[in-house]
């Protein structure tokens, strides 16, 4: 159990890593590093715990992607920031490169090599992935933005 929790700890802390680069990439203030830096840590340990609850990895990143979403909306009120300032740099680490580069990959050997069975399955599975996780990225995004600003909710 402590073995699982200190490599979901380390996960955390180089998910934390890519989503305060690109948040330098954009010149977000230095402020507002630290919760970039903390958005993308939660995401990410927020998506791989549903995955160990065995949900797949697109409702996995649909409600990581709600949870930032809420919170990015806190943090926005409090510090009296844009809400993508946070949310954007925070999704980074759940972009599903890996995906889109099999299916990519797939779609050039085609062209290389030939048509066969086994590619278009690789690319449509593939690309079919990515696009479901993109969707879901976006739409938990937007959702709680959505739901408080439209209702007139209180934030926490």
């Amino acid at each position: 159990m402590l073995l699982i929790l200190q490599n979901l700890f380390l996960h955390a802390i180089f998910a934390a890593i890519p989503a305060v680069g690109f948040a330098m990439l954009f010149n977000v203030p230095k402020s507002a590093l630290k919760y970039c830096a903390m958005g993308g840590a939660i995401v990410y340990t927020c998506r791989e715990f549903f995955m160990t609850l065995h949900l797949t990895i697109e409702l996995s990143t649909f409600l990581a992607s709600v949870i930032i979403g809420i919170i990015a909306l806190y943090w926005s009120k409090k510090n009296l920031v844009p809400r993508p300032i946070y949310t954007v740099a925070s999704i980074i680490p759940m972009i599903p490169g890996t995906y889109a580069f099999t299916a990519m990959i797939s779609l050039v050997d085609m062209n290389s090599h030939g048509v066969s069975m086994e590619l278009i399955a690789i690319f449509i599975d593939n690309g079919l992935k990515s696009v479901s996780i993109i969707g879901a990225i976006s739409f938990g995004l937007a959702l709680p933005s959505l739901y408080f600003m439209r209702y007139k909710r209180p934030i926490i």
